[in-house]
């Protein structure tokens, strides 16, 4: 083997060698001048030396396997080789081969050296094992010795113990010398082949000495020619480097004439550039003078624009003043006429109750008379603006007529000057359908925004005559438009553009005298709804993937809420949402609209993107353009595949959001002369401004003292009136006439107002229009007059001057808070007298949405002059053990410098300190104190009252105490105080036993005690040990517990004692103990976890696994081997396994039992078969019928109902005279039947265990669970035990004997799903039962499958054993859905026995198995003719006889049979043109057919033809034989048939028919059994009677006499006579006979018995024949003798009956 090894390793050294020693063959070739004949020679050669290489290496292997001497003679002739290679070298280069075998024999020779090498080392070390064993053979023999004579010793001291000890121990040595002089002697032969091994190596070596020294000096050859080649080489490259520098120099010098090219031709390109540069600036000065220039001029338009603008504004300003003073005078007209209509009445009122009429009916009336006047005065009015507007229609059309004309003119005449371009003609039929669209006034304010800048678009040079036309016809409709605005409204601008045209939009008289209704009628909303949902009920689908059906919002939207905050009106905003497909699959998104409200403001821009697939997203573009001021709330509904959703839609106004940040403010203590200031911010978080004002609330007058101007006195009650009126409004007219009350101030406000009112009234310009002028409230209506007064008292009065103030305002009081921004308002406390301060304040807005805000202030003056700033030091949280320090400020207001001396109370000496403990604080100044705080366990004890045990709150006095000072100063230290620890329970786990293949798991509970959250962590875990969660690190919330899950895993057999650490973040630790016992069973197994994946019910799914016995030595030192803990290792062996899988479950582990051979593997398969348990579907089908009783009962409840109301209804008409109807009376009866039958037949459900598996109830519970399954997944763990010994070898009930702490465990994960095609037909049942069918016969069975999922199924099927008997007819490809299909499956036995097969119908979900099971049956039958021949007898022609036979099944299945003859065969014509039977000469007789009926009706008729015989049941057959001429040779063949194919069994039937009473049978046959095709005439009548004998017929008896050695055997024959039993010839009643010739016939030596005599009818009489050969007999010659057989029945009959004999000898 190792000399195997050693050419193996040479053969791979030398393949991995090829590639350098073809490296340096191409070297060497390409050193000599003839390169390419060179090159070819080694190439052939190197192949040659190749194959040669091959085939010795393939020799060598071959020799190596078979022994080493073989070897040896090969490396000889590689050896004589080498040196014939050597000699022809000598005077030569080497070539390539030659180095390649230098190279191979040393590699060779160096791993020879290398064997020897290491065969002396392991000799060396078996010499050292061996010396070692001797050794320890020489100690274990002198402690035998030793202990034998301790033995003897103790035998005669009498010590039985001690001599049961030492006997034991001699034992033991014993068995450890034999096992060490076992290991000696195999050491030895170890030593001994080692050492021969070497022998062999050296001879090996010996035979390469020659070669060694050869080799030697080839190498050296080989080295002197490489340092040649290298000479040469160094050569070769020297040349090359001269060729090289010359080549440089070369290029260096073109080089140097490129880059002066290059030179030149950049300094020509710098000089053009330069002059370039010198015409460019020229021209750029005079282009930036033309723009300076046009800045200018742009600049000077801008001033004079602006100009423009302010004379705006300033004009503006003014038209607001007039038209609030004219506002006022109107609503001060308003309110006088309205009091006048009140006194006029009163006045009514009065004169009507003075008369003694109705007062409210006579105002009533009066009310509907004047409405009625002003209707009619309305109508009259409309009218006429009616007529007005249908004039000036009319005009506006005909003049639009007339621009029609001129511009066809004006095109007409531009044709014919030349042809248009296409933009050109494009752009005329625009602007004639714009002046088209323009005809009303409306249109033309619509377009004037967008046709204006088309215009100016449109300016060129080629177009020129177009774009005037269109400027001048839109400039006739800007100016006939704008005439007719200010004809309608009051105000009118100075400057166009300055006001927004827009609004007059939605101020348009138009819709207001429109008759047209705006919306449809309440029957055309009904229509369009209905129609709506049903257009909506075909679109929308449900969306159902993978068994599930979506349910929820088909799309996300981001935002989910669109929002348009604080807009203005006029404006336009966008807002982009993106709608996320959150379906399960494909989905269509579709906009159906927004809300009806806000169709005119909201836009929405979407386009579809078709389809989208789940989580793709699309955009939609939401555009807002507001014309009122009011919230608007709504939706934007889009409509999905599977349903609509909608998106919330908001938009709301600017409003103001006033809030202040406190609403209580604590100065604190501070000592009186001191002034503290606080600030209070006021903020705003709405989009809209308002006017604030700060002051103290009603009833807490002086505390507040602030200075109001009287500019701010003026600008306040200006601004209430502003805010009132923003809702007042409803055209601009009256917005500007109520923005008029801004001017009621007097002239020195008015700049400081300007700003605001201007912005005020731009922003609530269009904002006015949503109430009438009636509803403003009289206190708008203020004069100049009131206001002043209002003024004049709006200041507060001072408090009196002996209250002192201590709590005042800063200095804004009121002012304008801004959107989004916020105001700091300060309060002072100057604290004057000691005591508590306190005082309320509120603000108030002008808007009056914003209701008023209120804070309280508060403080304390105190007249010490040491204080503490801060009286409660919270220390928080603390721990015990734990130092926790703060520093306490300490402030001084006195004059000079005060030693204070700092105390803690005596029970908390021990745990909290003060440093220092006295102090000087300076005047004036602040002092700082630490305080420390170490809070022991012994606090609770110590603190006394001061600690409260339960809640665990410490509160602590501290006294700082003032030099020359009585009272003290007090502040409370408070402190929470918690433990620290951690508390694992419980303290000790023990694991128990664990095998090395299977991890153990117990739960602790870690529980904080603090009250402050701890994190922990276990460190330092053995590598056999996990924690979880989060690997055993987390954090503890204040007194929680937490299970944690300790996972041991052994990675070997041994006890385990071992402590666990946690250590908590403050550095604590917290130890638990842990125990356990390794165990190493026996056996392993290769999967302890099989995971099945989802199975369907009644599907199966398969796992494989192994179970191993690895245990194959007892050496623990080489090995892990099997134990438990440390106690005994267990025998090499045979070990048993068995699986204990519990009852009732779905799996099934097989084999469950075995035994494995050490070192070897035992398959195991697991499968997984889901099924609904018994039990459960008997509950489900008790239920069911519980369900189903309800219903009938709730039915029959409501049956009555209605059946006592018709009775009732009844009744009542009798009542009332009508005659009740037939029906009537009836039905109540039948009511009363039912009801009396459910009263006396309560319902009582069936118990589950009544409930029979075959029964209607049990099968659609079964179907009813498998449709509603939803899934269930089981989790088996399945114990394994282990025990050593072949469970083969135990007889009986023996067991062997096992440990529990070896049992494995198979962990097994079983998700069950419910079936995606299912059974519907044979009850739900997946077993296809042909039962028992004939061999041959084919059955077909339909099998209806249903598809009970909401996917489309592509079904694939298994197939079928072709050389079986099942065959798929008629697989189907898809399932839709619901849909149900059929299979078809055939059935036909080939053969007597149980067929079983299994067809697997595969979806992509589950597999559907259908198990196929059929019996063939080979059909038998018994019959009771014997033989094959049926004999009718003899009759008389034209009469009849009947025969019966018995046909029996013996077979297990009913027997289908059908009785044919063959002269009834459809093939009967085409076997009647064959020759006869008699002519053909065949073997035998194959035409069962003979003589037939002249009438053409058959001979013989069966009775019955076909029917079936059950199983163990026999059929009666009735034969009838009916000739209809005289014939001995009537036949026929009678088969009977099996299922139409098979015949079970053939009869031939017989018969002969006489015209006489009499017959003679027996005898050879002397002519054919055919008649001839010519039919004879019957004889007449009169010739029967006259000639009353029949002619001579011929009679033929063959006799053989048997001549033996010995003796011989006598020739009998029989002749039958019979008289035949018929109705016919009844003065006749039996037959006579005779014989005659009877002396020579004895004398020939026949003997003849009876010679005459009489047969009756229907009897048979035999004469029997027999003959000796006489004495004289010549055997040559055969004897004839005839003889006359007379007959006489109704006539008389002669038979001539030749005798023939002869002898045979045997």
């Amino acid at each position: 083997m190792e000399d195997i090894e050693f050419f193996d390793i040479c053969e791979k050294e030398q393949t991995a060698a090829t590639p350098f020693l073809e490296q340096e063959k191409d070297d060497d070739d390409s050193i000599t001048d003839q390169f390419w004949n060179v090159a070819n020679q080694p190439n052939g050669k190197g192949h040659k030396i190749g194959e040669k290489s091959e085939e010795e290496n393939k020799i060598r292997s071959k020799d190596a396997s078979e022994g080493v001497g073989e070897d040896s003679d090969s490396s000889g002739e590689i050896q004589e080789r080498h040196m014939n290679n050597g000699n022809n070298n000598n005077n030569k280069t080497m070539k390539y081969a030659d180095r390649v075998q230098i190279l191979n024999l040393r590699r060779n020779l160096n791993q020879l050296d290398n064997i020897a090498k290491e065969k002396d080392l392991i000799i060396e070390k078996a010499r050292e094992e061996l010396s070692a064993c001797q050794l320890r053979i020489e100690m274990l023999t002198k402690e035998r010795e030793c202990t034998e004579t301790k033995i003897e010793e103790e035998k005669e001291a009498g010590n039985t113990a001690a001599i049961f000890r030492l006997q034991a121990m001699h034992r033991r040595l014993c068995a450890e010398l034999g096992n060490e002089k076992d290991l000696e002697s195999k050491i030895a032969l170890m030593l001994k082949e080692n050492v021969y091994e070497m022998w062999q190596i050296e001879i090996e070596q010996g035979k390469f000495g020659s070669l060694r020294e050869r080799l030697e000096q080839d190498e050296e050859e080989l080295e002197r020619q490489c340092k040649e080649r290298a000479e040469q080489r160094i050569q070769k490259e020297k040349t090359a480097a001269q060729l090289a520098e010359r080549k440089q120099q070369v290029g260096k010098k073109k080089e140097m004439e490129a880059w002066e090219a290059y030179e030149r031709r950049h300094q020509k390109v710098v000089e053009d550039a330069h002059r370039n540069h010198e015409k460019a600036v020229q021209f750029l000065k005079k282009s930036m003078s033309r723009i300076r220039q046009k800045e200018a001029k742009e600049e000077l338009k801008t001033q004079e624009h602006m100009e423009k603008r302010m004379q705006a504004v300033l004009s503006l300003k003014n038209n607001i003043t007039s038209n609030r003073e004219t506002l006022r005078t109107l609503q001060v007209r308003d309110k006088a006429k309205a009091l006048e209509a009140k006194k006029q009445e009163m006045k009514m009122r009065g004169a009507i109750l003075a008369e003694g009429g109705n007062v409210t009916k006579e105002i009533f009336l009066h009310k509907q008379r004047v409405e009625l006047e002003r209707q009619k005065q309305e109508f009259t009015e409309q009218q006429k603006s009616r007529k007005i507007e249908i004039v000036a229609r009319i005009l506006q059309e005909e003049a639009c007529v007339e621009k029609q004309k001129k511009h066809q003119a004006r095109a007409e005449a531009l044709r014919s000057q030349g042809k248009l371009p296409d933009s050109l003609k494009w752009r005329i039929k625009t602007w004639q359908y714009i002046e088209n669209a323009c005809e009303d006034p409306a249109r033309a304010v619509l377009q004037k925004s967008w046709c204006t800048p088309s215009a100016c678009s449109l300016v060129d040079d080629k177009s020129s005559s177009v774009v005037d036309f269109s400027e001048k016809a839109l400039q006739d409709t800007i100016r006939e438009n704008d005439d007719e605005e200010a004809n309608e409204t009051l105000v009118e601008p100075e400057f166009t553009g300055l006001w927004s045209q827009e609004c007059n939009l939605y101020k348009m008289p138009k819709d207001e005298t429109d008759p047209k209704p705006l919306g449809a009628s309440k029957m055309e909303r009904k229509i369009f709804t209905e129609n709506l949902e049903k257009l909506r009920s075909g679109i929308i689908h449900k969306q159902v993937v993978s068994g599930h059906e979506f349910k929820g919002c088909p799309f996300y939207s981001k935002p989910s809420l669109i929002h348009f905050k604080d807009f203005d009106v006029g404006k336009t905003y966008k807002k982009k949402i993106i709608l996320i497909n959150a379906s399960y699959s494909v989905n269509f998104c579709k906009l159906v609209g927004v809300s009806e409200h806000l169709k005119d403001f909201i836009n929405i821009h979407f386009d579809p993107p078709g389809q989208m697939s789940a989580g793709m997203s699309c955009e939609v573009v939401v555009t807002f353009k507001p014309m009122i001021n009011e919230v608007l709330e709504g939706k934007v509904t889009f409509l999905a595949q599977n349903g609509s959703f909608s998106i919330p839609l908001q938009c709301t106004i600017k409003r103001c959001v006033l809030a202040l940040d406190k609403e209580l403010i604590d100065f604190g203590t501070h000592v009186v002369g001191e002034t503290i200031s606080r600030t209070i911010i006021l903020t705003n978080r709405g989009a809209l401004g308002t006017r604030f004002k700060l002051q103290t609330s009603a009833g807490d007058n002086g505390t507040c003292t602030t200075a109001k101007s009287s500019l701010e006195r003026m600008v306040s009650p200006a601004l209430d009136g502003i805010t009132s009126e923003e809702k007042a409004s409803s055209s601009p007219v009256e917005s500007s006439l109520y923005e008029n009350k801004e001017q009621v101030s007097p002239v020195k406000t008015e700049e400081v107002r300007q700003t605001y009112m201007l912005g005020e009234s731009q922003k609530t310009e269009n904002n006015l229009g949503s109430s009438h002028v009636e509803q403003l409230s009289q206190d708008a209506l203020i004069t100049k007059a009131d206001l002043e007064a209002e003024n004049a008292q709006s200041p507060a009065e001072s408090p009196p001057e002996e209250e002192p103030i201590e709590i005042t305002l800063g200095k804004v009081t009121e002012g304008e808070i801004g959107p989004f921004s916020s105001i700091k308002l300060q309060i002072i406390f100057t604290p004057s007298v000691p005591g508590d301060v306190h005082a309320e304040f509120e603000i108030t807005f002008d808007n009056p949405n914003c209701k008023p805000l209120h804070f309280s202030v508060i403080g304390v003056s105190v007249d010490v002059p040491v204080w503490v700033p801060n009286l409660n030091v919270d220390l928080k949280i603390c721990m015990y053990d734990r130092l926790y320090q703060d520093c306490i400020i300490i402030r001084s207001r006195a004059k000079a410098a005060l030693r204070l001396k700092f105390e803690v109370c005596k029970e908390l000496s021990n745990h909290m300190e003060l440093l220092p403990k006295t102090g000087y604080i300076q005047a004036q100044s602040s002092f700082s104190v630490q305080l420390k705080f170490l809070p022991r366990h012994s606090l609770p004890e110590d603190a006394g009252k001061y600690f409260d045990t339960e809640t665990r709150v410490l509160e602590v006095p501290m006294t700082i105490m003032i030099a020359d000072k009585t009272k003290p100063i007090e502040f409370i230290v408070h402190a929470i105080v918690t433990t620290s620890d951690l508390e694992i329970s419980p303290a000790e786990v023990n694991f128990g036993y664990c095998t090395i293949y299977e991890a153990v798991q117990t739960t602790i509970t870690l529980t904080n005690k603090s009250i402050l959250p701890q994190e922990f962590g276990f460190v330092g875990l053995p590598e056999f040990v996990d924690i979880q969660p989060s690997d055993g690190f987390g954090t503890l919330l204040p007194l929680e517990s937490l299970n944690l899950d300790i996972i041991f895993k052994a990675n070997k057999a041994k006890e385990y004692s071992f402590e666990l650490t946690c250590k908590s973040e403050i550095n604590r630790q917290f130890k638990l103990s842990c125990k356990a016992v390794g165990v190493h069973p026996p056996l392993e197994l290769s999967h302890s976890l099989v995971k099945f994946a989802a199975t369907a019910l009644n599907d199966v799914s398969t796992a494989t696994l192994y179970v191993i016995n690895a245990h194959v030595s007892l050496n623990r030192f080489t090995h892990a081997v099997p134990r438990i803990g440390k106690g005994e290792i267990a025998p090499v062996g045979p070990t048993s396994f068995e699986f204990l899988v519990p009852e009732d479950s779905p799996v099934t582990i097989m084999p469950s039992v075995g035994t494995v051979l050490p070192g070897k593997k035992c398959l195991i398969q697991v499968y997984f078969r889901p099924v609904l348990s018994e039990q459960l579907i008997r509950e489900e089908a008790v239920q069911m019928l519980c369900r189903e009783d309800a219903q009938r009962t709730m039915l029959k409840k409501i049956h009555e109902s209605e059946m006592q109301k018709r009775k009732d209804e009844t009744v009542a008409g009798k009542k009332d005279g009508k005659k009740p109807s037939f029906a009537a009376f009836r039905q109540p009866l039948r009511v009363r039947s039912s009801k009396h039958a459910a009263a006396s037949s309560g319902f009582e459900p069936p118990k589950p265990e009544e409930i029979k598996t075959n029964s209607e109830e049990y099968i659609a519970a079964q179907y009813s669970l498998i449709r509603n399954f939803t899934g269930k997944f089981e989790r088996y763990i399945i114990p394994c035990f282990v025990a050593s010994g072949d469970i083969d070898e135990k007889i009986g009930s023996e067991n062997l004997k096992y440990s529990p702490y070896n049992t494995l465990y198979l962990e097994l994960h079983c998700p069950a799903v419910a079936p995606s095609v299912v059974v519907t037909s044979n009850n739900g049942k997946n077993i296809v039962n042909f039962g028992e069918v004939a061999v041959g016969h084919r059955i077909i069975k339909r099998i209806t499958i249903q598809n009970i999922s909401q996917e489309q199924l592509a079904l694939g099927f298994s197939i079928l054993n072709p050389n079986g008997p099942f065959l798929l007819v008629s697989p189907v490809g898809t399932l839709e859905p619901g849909e149900n299909q059929f299979l078809f499956i055939s059935f036909c036995p080939n053969e007597s026995k149980l067929f079983f097969e299994t067809l697997d119908i595969r979806s992509i979900k589950a597999t559907l198995t259908l198990s196929i099971i059929g019996h063939g049956v080979a059909p038998s039958i018994a019959c009771s003719v014997e033989g094959e021949v049926l004999d009718m007898g003899y009759v008389i022609a034209k009469e009849k006889v009947t025969s019966t036979f018995k046909i029996q099944n013996t077979s297990t299945l009913p027997l289908r049979y059908s009785i044919k003859l063959e002269s009834l065969s459809q093939t009967r014509d085409k076997e009647q043109q064959r020759l006869p039977f008699f002519i053909t000469s065949p073997p035998g007789r194959t035409d069962f057919v003979g003589t037939q009926n002249y009438s053409g009706l058959s001979v013989f008729n069966i009775f019955p033809v076909e029917g079936v015989i059950e199983p163990g049941k026999s059929q009666d057959f009735t034969v009838t034989f009916s000739p209809d001429h005289e014939s001995l040779y009537y036949s026929d063949c009678l088969k009977v048939v099996l299922f139409g194919k098979e015949i079970a069994r053939e009869i031939w039937l017989k018969g002969a028919a006489r015209n006489h009473m009499m017959f003679v049978e027996g005898g050879d046959p002397l002519d054919v059994p055919l008649e001839s095709l010519a039919r004879t005439s019957p004889m007449s009548e009169e010739a029967a009677k006259g000639e009353l004998e029949e002619p001579e017929k011929s009679l033929l008896l063959s006799l053989e006499y048997i001549q033996a050695e010995t003796s011989g055997t006598p020739a009998v024959r029989e002749l039958k006579i019979g008289a035949i039993r018929t109705a016919q010839f009844a003065s006749k009643k039996n037959v006579e006979f005779s014989l005659d010739s009877l002396p020579v016939l004895q004398q020939k030596g026949f003997t003849i018995e009876p010679v005459k005599g009489t047969v009756d009818r229907g009897q048979i009489k035999c004469i029997s024949v027999s003959w000796v050969p006489p004495a004289d007999f010549d055997p040559d010659h055969p004897l004839m003798v005839a003889a006359v057989l007379t007959l006489k029945g109704d006539i008389k009959e002669s038979y001539k009956v030749l005798f023939i004999a002869r002898v045979v000898c045997t």
